[in-house]
C-alpha cells in the first residue's frame, strides 16, 4: 500500500496492471496489504481462507453476490466461535468471569471486524458503484465522505453501513418524550436507549432560564430540555457532524431559536443553574466511530465532566449525571471507584434516580453479557458542589 501526502491509497494488479485508488475507512483501518480482484466464481470457502490470512477481496462480480457472500463469511466467523467454545467445554474449562468475558467478547468483535473488512467494494467519484445490481449509494456517501472526487474502494461492511444509516437518517427515530423523531446522521450515537430520557423528563428541573448540555450528539437531550421550557440551552460537541445533525434535529423540533450549538471538548464558558451529561458508560477503547459514545477509555469524558462540573455551575446548580452501571456489573468501574472521582470533584450527590433498560439485549439469554446486562440500571444522578 502506498500514501499520498493528502489520503492513503490501496493498490492491487488487474489485468496486469498496476493500480491504486484511494482508500476510504471511517473508522480509520489501514488497507489491506495484499488485494486480489475476485468475482461470482470464487467458492465462499476459498475467500474465508483467504481473507483469514489477510487478503482483501476486491469485488467485481454481482453486488447482491457480494452481499452473501459476506453472510457467508459471517456464517463461517461465527461457526468456529461455537467450535471453539465446544472444545473449551469438553476441557472442562473454567468458566470465564465477566470481566475476562467481556474482553473475549470484545476481542471477538474487533477479529470478526477485521475478517469481514477484507470484503471490498470499488467507488467511482461520483460514488456510483461499478457492479451489476448495486444501488444507487451516491447520497448515502456524500453524507458521510463529502463531494464525490476521485474513484475510491471501501469495505462492503462500511458501504452497508452508510446505506443503513442514510435510510435511519431519512426515517428517524421516534421519540415519544420529544413528540417527535430524531434524525441521525452517520457515527452519531442514535437514541435507541430511551429509558433515560425518561429519567431527564421527570425530573425536577432547578431553573428554566439557562442550560448546558455537555456532548450533545443528535440535539436529543437540548431539544427534551427546550420542550421542558428551558429558555437557553448551550449545547456542545467536538464532533463537526454531530453539531450539523444536532442542528437539524433541533431545527425540525422546532427549538433551534432556544439552544446554542458550540465546538468544545466538554463545558462552553461561564455557569449554568443545570448542567446535563450522558458520556460513555463503559470504560474501553472503542473499534470504530460509532463506539465513541459506548467506550471511554478510561473514563475520560466522565473524569472530565466531573472535574470540571463544579467550576460551571451556578450558586445551588445541579449537574445531571446519566450513567448506566454495566461497566460496574462488567468489573470494569466499581461504585466506589465513581464515588471517589465525585469526591475528588468536590461533588456530593443530591439525589439518584434509576429505572431499568428496555432494549431487547437486556433480555437476550444468548448474549455473552447476559449476566452484566440483567442486572444493569441506568441512573440520573443529580450532583451538586459540595
Amino acid at each position: 500500500m502506498n500514501d499520498s501526502p493528502d489520503f492513503p491509497l490501496i493498490s492491487w494488479t488487474e489485468a496486469e496492471e498496476n493500480r491504486s485508488a484511494r482508500w476510504r475507512s471511517e473508522a480509520g483501518n489501514p488497507a489491506p496489504k495484499r488485494v486480489i480482484v475476485a468475482d461470482d466464481r470464487i467458492p465462499a470457502d476459498v475467500a474465508y481462507k483467504l481473507v483469514c490470512e489477510g487478503t482483501g477481496l476486491l469485488w467485481r462480480g454481482d453486488f447482491q453476490n457480494a452481499r452473501q457472500l459476506l453472510q457467508a463469511l459471517a456464517r463461517r466467523i461465527d461457526k468456529k466461535s461455537e467450535r471453539k467454545s465446544v472444545k473449551a467445554g469438553d476441557k472442562k474449562e473454567p468458566i470465564p468471569g465477566i470481566t475476562q468475558a467481556f474482553h473475549q467478547h470484545r476481542q471477538a468483535q474487533a477479529q470478526r471486524a477485521r475478517i469481514l473488512g477484507m470484503l471490498l467494494v470499488p467507488l467511482e467519484a461520483d460514488y456510483s458503484i461499478p457492479l451489476r445490481r448495486a444501488p444507487d449509494v451516491s447520497q448515502a456517501c456524500e453524507e458521510v465522505y463529502g463531494p464525490g472526487q476521485e474513484a475510491s474502494v471501501a469495505t462492503m461492511r462500511e458501504v452497508l453501513g452508510l446505506i443503513g444509516a442514510h435510510e435511519w437518517r431519512k426515517k428517524g427515530v421516534p421519540v415519544p418524550a420529544l413528540g417527535g423523531s430524531i434524525h441521525p446522521y452517520y457515527g452519531v450515537f442514535s437514541p435507541v436507549r430511551g429509558e433515560y430520557l425518561d429519567l431527564v423528563e421527570r425530573a425536577t428541573l432547578p431553573s428554566v432560564q439557562l442550560a448546558f448540555d455537555i456532548g450533545t450528539g443528535t440535539g436529543v437531550l437540548a431539544a427534551l430540555l427546550a420542550k421542558r421550557g428551558v429558555k437557553r440551552i448551550v449545547a456542545t460537541d467536538q464532533s463537526t457532524r454531530a453539531l450539523e445533525c444536532a442542528a437539524e434535529n433541533l431545527q425540525r423540533l422546532g427549538v433551534d431559536k432556544q439552544v446554542e450549538l458550540v465546538a468544545a471538548d466538554l463545558f462552553p464558558p461561564g455557569q449554568a443553574p443545570l448542567i446535563v451529561c450522558n458520556p460513555p458508560w463503559v470504560p474501553a477503547k472503542p473499534s470504530s466511530p460509532i463506539e465513541h459514545a459506548i467506550y471511554d477509555p478510561d473514563s475520560r469524558m466522565l473524569r472530565g465532566f466531573l472535574d470540571g462540573l463544579a467550576a460551571h455551575l451556578a450558586p445551588n446548580g445541579e449537574g445531571w449525571l446519566i450513567l448506566s452501571d454495566f461497566a460496574e456489573h462488567l468489573g470494569l468501574r466499581s461504585r466506589d471507584e465513581l464515588q471517589a472521582m465525585f469526591d475528588k470533584a468536590g461533588l456530593r450527590v443530591a439525589l439518584k434516580q434509576d429505572i431499568k433498560p428496555r432494549h431487547p439485549r437486556s433480555s437476550d439469554a444468548e448474549d455473552p453479557l447476559h449476566a452484566a446486562r440483567v442486572k444493569e440500571v441506568t441512573s440520573l444522578w443529580v450532583l451538586k458542589a459540595k
